[in-house]
């Protein structure tokens, strides 16, 4: 099972972080976000992939975004059509393509995406794309017709081991576990403890 720790800001925080390495760091790029990243971030060393997160930028953005920071991947939280998906990913980088998730679900939604990201994932609806703290229903999960690889976003936090393995006995294509506001000292600020703990239970109870 990987991880995936977004949200992040603070270089000594990133370099930090970098050391328990954690599959993938995620950056937001989205103005309006408490996390908005707007210095230069740091190198993370070959193991742990940086993902840009983006809400309906426009393509030029994301790809100076891409080569100013070397991006390993792009997650998409707006309205970004299946073309825009496709034309990104010729960019060399895995695209994400971000849903959000309450009470219900249509699948549907997913189906004209399936040949243009690398992944889905699914996120708590909230007043905000993401970063909102909260879960959603997870037993929709229980209808996901897709074998496309899934991150697992939401709320997530130290105490959900139960639930997260919950998902696993279902059989889907869960990927990775997308961490943020439930391991942070303040936005943008992560608890790196915390954080090696929850790796470590994820290494050992779930991935192993």
């Amino acid at each position: 099972m990987k991880l995936k720790v977004c949200g992040m800001r603070s270089s000594k925080n990133i370099i930090n972080l970098a050391k328990i390495m954690p599959d993938y760091m995620g950056f937001i790029f989205w103005e309006n976000s408490k996390r908005f990243v707007s210095n230069s971030t740091p190198f993370l060393g070959e193991r742990v992939k940086k993902v840009g997160v983006f809400v309906n930028a426009t393509l030029e953005y994301i790809k100076e975004c891409i080569e100013a920071h070397k991006l390993n991947a792009v997650q998409l939280h707006g309205n970004e059509s299946p073309q825009q998906c496709g034309e990104l990913r010729e960019v060399d980088v895995e695209v994400i393509k971000a849903f959000a998730v309450q009470r219900e679900f249509d699948f549907n939604e997913i189906v004209i995406y399936e040949s243009f990201c690398d992944y889905f994932l699914f996120d708590t609806k909230g007043e905000l794309p993401g970063g909102n703290g909260l879960h959603f229903d997870w037993t929709i999960l229980k209808e996901y017709p897709s074998k496309k690889p899934f991150f697992l976003s939401g709320g997530i936090g130290p105490n959900d081991f139960v639930a997260i393995k919950s998902i696993i006995k279902l059989n889907l294509p869960l990927y990775a576990i997308d961490v943020n506001s439930k391991f942070e000292i303040e936005p943008g600020l992560k608890d790196i403890q915390s954080i090696k703990e929850f790796k470590s239970r994820l290494d050992n109870e779930i991935s192993g």
